[in-house]
């Protein structure tokens, strides 16, 4: 399928939830990361068309949805989830998420287990302090959440931080796409969801993901490295794990055919697991 089929969608409600879709077949979502937004999924969108419904969002306070009041919990992405689903009247999905997405997506897997049937969790941390060295976790505020708070733009940031997640021979192409993600962020929204990452840990919760579970890693990353996903796989039971070379952080941009196929070859097991409804599930009820 062709660009042109993309089209746009929106969640009603508050905040209203921007996304785009194309394809046929079972419904596979995908998340982007903490400075990405839905555009960042285009090339898998394109790729996996022939044989899914795809849609990527973008997460509320990114992109085209609606900034929100308050601060942000991790559950508040999950209950946006649900009503994604629910407006598609979709009973159960693949899904695929990239670092902020993953963490959404194990977050959303406690809350609404009936409604996974595969998760691919890639370049990934499952705990803040546990799963990052407290070197990391200083870089990770240093680069994203202190600057802004001096005043500095999103144009000041974003060339150390894009060099901070790529791998050493990302093309510039990707580097000019990654730059427009960071310009094109909400800067308020952005603090909430740095200030929600910090405090994220699921490592009690991780056996409990009972579902296959394909883990990517590139081999480049430096912010959560393939020792992490390691870890990850150790500990949930139905858990396999690849990793792309030449890649760092952003390994579906960075290398989109290996990322493809990769996702291809997991999602081909398990496609008749998911499926759409009928009649939307009652958000209240769940």
């Amino acid at each position: 399928m062709h660009l042109a089929s993309l089209t746009q969608g929106w969640v009603s409600g508050i905040p209203k939830i921007g996304y785009d879709e194309i394809g046929q077949g079972p419904p596979l979502i995908f998340l982007h990361g903490i400075g990405g937004n839905r555009t960042n999924w285009i090339n898998q969108q394109l790729a996996m068309a022939d044989i899914c419904t795809t849609i990527s969002w973008d997460a509320r306070g990114y992109g085209r949805s609606e900034d929100y009041d308050g601060p942000l919990e991790f559950s508040d992405f999950s209950n946006d989830l649900i009503r994604l689903l629910n407006s598609r009247k979709i009973d159960k999905a693949h899904f695929v998420g990239l670092s902020m997405g993953a963490r959404i997506l194990m977050d959303f897997f406690s809350i609404a287990r009936d409604r996974v049937a595969t998760l691919t969790l890639c370049d990934c941390f499952y705990s803040f302090k546990a799963a990052l060295t407290p070197e990391k976790q200083a870089e990770f505020i240093a680069l994203r959440q202190k600057p802004l708070k001096q005043g500095k733009s999103l144009e000041d940031i974003a060339p150390d931080l894009i060099n901070s997640l790529v791998g050493p021979n990302c093309n510039e192409d990707v580097k000019i796409k990654l730059h427009q993600s960071v310009s094109d962020l909400h800067i308020e929204s952005y603090l909430k969801t740095i200030a929600a990452s910090m405090s994220f840990d699921v490592s009690n919760r991780l056996i409990d993901f009972d579902v296959p579970v394909q883990l990517v890693y590139g081999e480049y990353d430096k912010l959560t490295p393939p020792s992490i996903g390691k870890d990850m796989m150790q500990q949930m039971p139905h858990a396999e794990m690849k990793v792309i070379e030449d890649a760092g952080h952003l390994s579906n941009m960075e290398q989109p055919d290996s990322f493809n196929n990769i996702l291809r070859l997991f999602l081909n097991e398990y496609l008749t697991l998911a499926s759409f409804e009928k009649e939307p599930i009652d958000l209240k009820h769940l």
